[in-house]
């Protein structure tokens, strides 16, 4: 018998909501008894080894007695089960071909699992869970197995979907397939096979019960549904390519795009990604690439170094706090801030520090560097001003207030905001040139084009200034405060807002030419990237836009809040989150 619960963990300082999934092992025979915890531990070290967004992240496991358990992810949704007996009645073709896509994309990654396949042998309405964004999730591994060639099982799976050799006790990832179109064929038709005698498929034909079906999506789930495994396709990313060429002849898809582009527009996490890589906390900083090396921090309090084309593990340096601040780059030397109130120059060669420099705060501005010397913000108030070489500190002046913005450095001036209120330009020598006041904190950063400052505000402002004298040329409100770094592109400025909305402004006239409205709010700083925009929000989504009308190109949920900006480089995003993982996908 078994159970899942809604829970909280508390071992978090903030509330974290799981799904914990209880077995209660009422086995009297040892040997019985032994195995089934067995096969519950199985599902454990299965879910600890795969890394994908439409499965559940595990974790922990631990057994009381009688009773064993897993937690996990808490996906907020419905299965398809319940979906359609909600429903009453099928789904539309478009809607069953966009939910197919992401489950073939899913069982891709399965079934070329390193370092061994894994076959799932339990696909039906019931272990796929629809999240509130509409994405596949692919929950209850309880019966998933690694795939070994040749060899036999325990004949398990549900009744109705599972293909005749599963009968027998042979698993291959042909099983997932026939699974997989019994599943549509369920929801093309409302019949339910579990009522149905066995592998009948071809006595109830989907143009029965659903004529609206297209001939090409019919023929799709007939493939996946012969008896025999070899007349079935070939593999998950066949079955893909299949559903993505119906689309293209209903009309779902009105362009001719190529395998990889269709797949975008299918579904968030279809967008995949080329490759992740999960730290042991939240990632809420933004990564800076230099000479093929991804380097990130996180609130494990390291800073990681990764194989920018892999995202393999290079090194790691241990600060003595949270990692929030963008790196910086000087020859063959990293450079960070910490909340341990410190900042840092590590070896990009091997990840030894070189020297540290303390302030009186935690930091969280970025630092940067011009003419040898490095220019950071602290919650000290200071902005401070060290040697690049040896970590001495050449000058420091009082900001005022805490300094969460990132210092700019523009044709021997520096550029700075506080929480204060203040936007604030010094000389080298420390020098104040002026000063121009928000109503409100200023946490982001200056953003520098054509001899004028960009910056956001708590005021709801973005403030468009004169980079020599300090005089604002123009204001734009928005509709609520901001910590968005502006970027821009010819005429156009972009910054998010608290309100949901990524914004266009033209930056000669100070009028909006567009925005784009999310769920939640944009903190990050938007990219301008090959006429397309980036950015990412509090829901964990990563955006693409279309720069010139702000239009959708794609979008890509991760599965926690993203308070970092995305950097792209060779047509490759990275991003992190504070699901922990730092992701790459095609920009």
């Amino acid at each position: 018998m078994g159970a899942v619960y809604r829970a909280q963990d508390l071992r978090f300082s903030v509330s974290k909501v799981v799904a914990v999934k209880e077995m209660i092992n009422q086995a009297s025979d040892p040997e019985i008894r032994s195995t089934i915890v067995d096969n519950f531990e199985r599902e454990a070290n299965i879910l600890a080894t795969v890394n994908h967004p439409a499965i559940p992240t595990i974790y922990d496991f631990f057994t009381l007695g009688t009773r064993s358990y897993l937690v996990m992810e808490f996906i907020h949704g419905k299965n398809m089960e319940a979906m359609l007996q909600e429903r009453g009645a099928p789904f539309p073709e478009d809607k069953v071909i966009t939910w197919a896509v992401s489950v073939c994309d899913v069982l891709d990654y399965l079934h070329t699992h390193d370092p061994e396949p894994i076959i799932f042998r339990d696909i039906k309405p019931a272990n796929i869970l629809i999240d509130k964004d509409d994405r596949v999730n692919l929950v209850d591994f309880g019966i998933a197995k690694t795939f070994q060639s040749g060899t036999k099982g325990t004949m398990i799976g549900t009744e109705g979907y599972s293909p005749p050799e599963q009968y027998r006790g042979e698993a291959s990832p042909k099983v997932d397939i026939y699974a997989l179109g019994a599943t549509l064929h369920h929801l093309l038709t409302n019949q339910d096979p579990r009522t149905e005698p066995p592998f009948t498929f071809d006595e109830r034909p989907i143009k029965e019960f659903n004529p609206k079906i297209s001939t090409s999506v019919e023929t799709i789930v007939n493939t996946a549904l012969q008896y025999n495994p070899q007349d079935r396709f070939d593999s998950a990313t066949t079955m893909k390519k299949a559903l993505i060429g119906a689309a293209q002849q209903t009309g779902m898809l009105t362009e001719d795009l190529s395998v990889s582009q269709a797949t975008q527009f299918f579904q968030d996490q279809t967008h995949a990604p080329l490759w992740t890589f999960k730290t042991e906390d939240e990632i809420r900083g933004t990564p800076t690439y230099h000479d093929g090396v991804l380097y990130i921090g996180s609130y494990d309090h390291n800073l990681y170094a990764l194989n920018a084309s892999n995202g393999e593990f290079v090194w790691k340096y241990a600060a003595d706090g949270g990692v929030v601040t963008k790196p910086a780059i000087h020859e063959t030397r990293v450079y960070f801030g910490s909340t341990d109130q410190y900042v840092y120059c590590v070896s990009t060669r091997n990840g030894k520090m070189v020297w540290k420099q303390s302030t009186e705060g935690a930091i969280y501005s970025s630092p940067y560097i011009a003419e040898g010397h490095l220019f950071i913000g602290s919650d000290d108030e200071y902005l401070h001003v060290l040697n690049i070489l040896t970590g001495r500190e050449a000058w420091r002046t009082n900001l005022g207030s805490r300094v969460r913005s990132s210092p700019l450095v523009v044709n021997d001036k520096i550029y700075i905001g506080n929480e204060g209120g203040d936007i604030q330009c010094y000389d080298f020598s420390g020098n104040i040139k002026w000063r121009t006041s928000a109503k409100r904190a200023v946490m982001a950063s200056p953003h520098h084009k054509d001899n004028m400052i960009y910056i956001t505000s708590l005021d709801s402002v973005l403030y468009a200034i004169d980079a020599n004298s300090g005089w604002v040329v123009w204001r734009f409100r928005m509709d609520s405060g901001s910590i968005s770094t502006p970027d821009t592109n010819e005429n156009h400025v972009y910054a998010g807002s608290t309100d949901g909305k990524l914004y266009c402004i033209n930056s000669k006239s100070s009028k909006k030419v567009w925005d784009y409205q999310t769920d939640n709010q944009v903190n990050s700083s938007p990219i301008y990237y090959k006429g397309a925009l980036y950015f990412t929000n509090a829901d964990g989504i990563i955006y693409s836009l279309d720069a010139q009308n702000g239009r959708l190109r794609w979008k890509y949920a991760t599965k926690g809040p993203i308070t970092g900006s995305p950097q792209i480089i060779n047509d490759v995003l990275y991003v992190g989150s504070t699901d922990h993982n730092i992701y790459a996908l095609p920009a």
